[in-house]
């Protein structure tokens, strides 16, 4: 039996006005090619590169939130390699002294979070390669898990966690598709005796063990890529130990059509890089700069996720649900507008988060107000379910500010008046004879069937619960 071990690499695109460096500005929707771009950051002879403090701040915040050490001090280094997309030739990044080290999100160990610029983008189209800038020089943040990660649906779970994060901080839209967030993955596969932590019984120690040898995975543009990736590495090279082959470093690709990885290049080291400290740019000494402390870090943050679902739970929504509003920060945003409009009472609550995820989904949803007052009318039996479900899609159609306003200009609102249903109830026990027999024979599901053929003739507006017992004087 083997077991494997996996480690995230992740890039983001932190959203700032300009670029990690220079004042070209940071447009991801740009479409133009080579538009966003100056002698800075594309490394004309003799310009000098400036640091861009918001990216910095939303590296630390990022930090503040997994629970990392600030660094008292921290600097930049340039990485040599020599590809098209790089203008200088290196890439400004870190190496020894990162922003960020440690720290913990979803239960996985955070190795460190540094912050870097990002490449040009590469385009390959009928026999030619073009290069186009606007992206080269965009502040780009690096975050390393520790090799924890002991399955590829745990490895999804953490990447689906960190884009919720990124986003509820404000720092990056984080979007696979459009190239905002990129991820890789390392694995590596060792016999099941190799066991990450091995306790040693006469001092109950823990002895690290012997991991496999590491491969890298690239390309990966889903969660559900990252997710078949990281199996599919898993079971290529347990075959490949088992068949008496060896793993050997290297990076490899995912191709989505064949859902199977491939060989792009032997992976170097990091002396292959050359890092070196950039002699452009100026040391930093946190503690030197009071709106970059810890203190008015961690006092900026907003409510984070874990937060937000824990908050959501007391409030008596189930965990599933918790989880599913607090997915998105424009829902939660929404949903805590309604909450307070509803009081906090929780039962109206849960109400809310029914309809919000079952009715509403990712759809553009009904003013506050209105949806509120649907709650409100659905509590106090002024509309049925089915009525609220009219109700709501009205609403959400028209943009009403009203729901109470809708349901009598749609005749939705609930009827009681016994006069009206009793007429009702004497033309559906005419016609349905046979669910009358079988309800007089003890059959209570016929009750039920009776009660929804009154409703539909009252165009869903009775209510049920005058409508069964009417039904019931009627019949009993």
């Amino acid at each position: 039996m083997y077991r494997p071990t996996i480690g995230l690499e992740v890039h983001a695109e932190l959203k700032t006005r300009t670029k990690m460096f220079c004042g070209s500005a940071n447009d991801p929707d740009e479409t133009r090619p080579n538009v966003n771009i100056c002698p800075v950051c594309m490394a004309h002879p003799g310009t000098l590169p400036v640091i861009n403090r918001e990216a910095v701040r939303h590296i630390l915040r990022i930090g503040s939130a997994i629970g990392g050490t600030f660094a008292d001090f921290s600097e930049f280094d340039r990485k040599s390699y020599f590809y098209p997309d790089i203008p200088k030739g290196y890439q400004i990044s870190q190496y020894e002294h990162p922003l960020i080290v440690g720290g913990e999100l979803s239960g996985i160990a955070i190795t460190r979070v540094h912050l870097e610029e990002d490449t040009a983008r590469s385009i390959h189209s009928s026999g030619k390669s073009l290069v186009d800038f606007n992206r080269a020089g965009i502040p780009l943040m690096e975050l390393v898990t520790e090799p924890v990660i002991p399955d590829a649906e745990t490895a999804g779970k953490f990447a689906r966690e960190l884009q919720l994060l990124l986003r509820t901080l404000g720092a990056s839209e984080a979007n696979l598709e459009k190239g905002e967030m990129r991820i890789e993955a390392n694995v590596s596969v060792a016999k099941s005796q190799d066991t990450r932590f091995n306790l040693k019984s006469e001092s109950s120690k823990v002895e690290p063990c012997i991991l496999g040898t590491k491969v890298e995975v690239k390309n990966l543009n889903s969660f559900r890529s990252v997710e078949r990736a990281i199996a599919f590495e898993i079971k290529r090279q347990t075959a490949l130990i088992e068949e008496g082959g060896k793993v050997v470093q290297e990076t490899r690709g995912w191709n989505e059509a064949k859902q199977e990885t491939f060989h792009q290049r032997f992976k170097e080291g990091s002396a292959d890089y050359r890092y070196f400290p950039e002699p452009d740019l100026p040391k930093l000494f946190l503690s030197e700069i009071p709106e970059l402390s810890l203190d008015a870090i961690h006092a900026s943050l907003p409510e984070l996720p874990l937060e937000r679902r824990t908050r959501y739970e007391a409030l008596g929504l189930k965990i599933v649900d918790a989880a599913t509003i607090a997915s998105s920060p424009e829902r939660s945003a929404y949903f805590d507008e309604v909450v307070t409009l509803l009081n906090n009472d929780a039962k109206l609550s849960v109400i809310a988060a029914n309809y919000l995820i079952n009715d509403i989904g990712d759809a553009k949803p009904p003013t506050v107000t209105a949806f509120a007052e649907l709650v409100h009318m659905l509590a106090q039996n002024k509309v049925s379910s089915r009525g609220a479900k009219d109700v709501l899609h009205i609403v959400m159609v028209s943009g009403a500010q009203s729901s109470i306003v809708a349901a009598q200009e749609h005749g939705l609102l609930q009827q009681s008046d016994t006069g009206q249903l009793e007429r009702i109830i004497a033309m559906v026990i005419g016609k349905e004879e046979k669910a009358v027999l079988e309800y007089r024979g003890g059959k209570q599901a016929a009750l039920q069937y009776l009660i929804g053929k009154a409703m539909k003739e009252s165009g869903g507006a009775g209510n049920p619960d005058v409508l069964r017992k009417l039904i019931k004087e009627k019949l009993d």
